[in-house]
């Protein structure tokens, strides 16, 4: 995760102390938050009606399309995500609205001041802050993202969601969560709830198999893709049905194949439940609203930008894992202009499989500037380097973002001019965001 800092001393202080209370970042286990929880007079049971997402991959886009698919109903809506791309407090939604720093400083110290110094994560406690804002703070809904994994992790502690979701599921973080895909599904199947709809994707059979068996024991109520509900893109719309009949929408504004996915299960789980019924008018406009920073994200002009030769376009992908690779590699190939060509700007974290991420690019890009990512322990420069040369693609090290896109504006085509997308890290993907002055809001 991208460690957090503040501009606001007083903030940062208070984030600082945050992580001083336990050695590593991540450590899964329920019971430091529930007694912290409990302290704090359970605000996890005074939340509005919970909408919850797991998954490897897609479970923030599914989250936004959610989002803007009660808002365009007229709900007011708390979020929780993670991580954050420039600031922490992106993280914390409250009806809509990023959480203001008095605000959060207001949270963090009674938190920590319940907490009595006790060890406890920094996701434990900062899962702690949204759920007492959520519950301080009246609204229709919230929707609250997994960190990591599922069953044990920190959002977990919800008694009874609405809904439960899980987007699409890929190996990552298998040193917390498995080495096989199974492992991986039955940690994310954790979050199924006694008679919660939980609401599913397509996998392989195995896959499904896993988290029915998990989800079973619980006692959840499964909706399946591909059996209770589906979703296809043809003549230029969005195609839903499950038992309440067909629609057909506009297609989504996030870019890409796979976003028809994450839209389909937000609507899918939008559906799920009759609390908040969602109409199609609403669901039509959601599909427009929906806005996740960073994935698939053209810049606009700014700082960052005008360093490319003009007629060149700049994109950033926060993904990180093959998967990711794969539909980003794909979703590039679909954007990019005939004749142009695709430059790579990348830096990964040091644990995530640089090579399988790098792999599908090689019939799409001409080549891979690589560059540390700064703050954080990510794979050597010339490590990456040479993981692009195997996958067909030229390595070139470069010191940073702004270094790569120099080296490729020197030797740009103006009559060609590059399409520059860059990827392999969300704190990557922060920072271009920061330096081209388009942070979230």
């Amino acid at each position: 995760m991208p460690r957090a800092e503040s501009d606001n001393p007083v903030l940062d202080a208070l984030l600082q102390a945050a992580y001083a209370l336990h050695p590593t970042e991540i450590d899964l286990t329920l019971d430091r938050l529930a007694r912290l929880l409990a302290r704090l007079g359970h605000p996890e049971r005074r939340l509005p009606p919970v909408f919850h997402v797991a998954g490897t991959n897609g479970k923030g886009s599914t989250v936004a399309f959610l989002r803007a698919c009660l808002e365009a109903s007229g709900r007011r809506v708390h979020v929780y995500t993670s991580p954050h791309l420039v600031r922490f407090n992106e993280r914390i939604r409250i009806a809509g609205q990023i959480i203001s720093d008095d605000e959060l400083v207001l949270l963090l110290r009674d938190i920590l001041d319940r907490n009595g110094g006790q060890p406890i994560t920094f996701f434990e406690l900062t899962t702690a802050a949204a759920f007492l804002a959520f519950a301080r703070h009246p609204a229709d809904a919230a929707i609250i993202e997994v960190g990591l994994g599922g069953r044990m992790d920190a959002t977990n502690l919800i008694p009874n969601p609405l809904v439960t979701g899980i987007a699409q599921l890929a190996l990552d973080h298998q040193q917390w969560l498995g080495n096989s895909i199974l492992d991986i599904a039955g940690e994310k199947a954790g979050i199924a709830k006694r008679g919660v709809p939980l609401v599913l994707s397509r996998y392989p059979r195995t896959v499904t198999a896993r988290i029915a068996e998990v989800a079973g024991v619980a006692g959840a109520r499964l909706t399946m893709r591909g059996e209770d509900w589906d979703v296809a893109a043809y003549e230029g719309m969005l195609h839903f049905r499950d038992g309440q009949g067909r629609i057909a929408l506009p297609l989504p504004r996030l870019a890409g194949a796979h976003q028809i996915d994450n839209a389909g299960l937000a609507i899918a789980m939008l559906r799920a439940q009759d609390l908040l019924p969602v109409g199609e008018p609403a669901l039509k406009a959601g599909m427009g609203w929906a806005d996740w920073p960073a994935r698939l994200q053209r810049l606009d002009a700014g700082p960052l930008s005008a360093l490319l030769p003009p007629g060149a376009e700049l994109w950033v992908d926060g993904g990180h894992n093959p998967a990711a690779g794969k539909a980003i590699a794909d979703a590039m190939r679909a954007v990019l202009p005939a004749g142009r060509p695709l430059h790579l700007v990348v830096g990964m974290l040091g644990p995530k499989d640089a090579a399988g991420f790098l792999k599908p690019f090689g019939t799409v890009a001409s080549s891979v500037y690589t560059t540390p990512v700064a703050g954080h322990a990510s794979h050597d420069a010339q490590a990456l380097a040479d993981l692009a040369n195997v996958a067909g693609l030229p390595g070139i090290v470069t010191s940073g973002i702004e270094s790569a896109l120099a080296m490729i504006a020197r030797c740009a085509d103006r009559d060609r001019p590059p399409t520059v997308l860059i990827t392999g890290s969300l704190h990557l993907a922060g920072a271009a965001l920061a330096a081209n002055g388009q942070a979230p809001v």
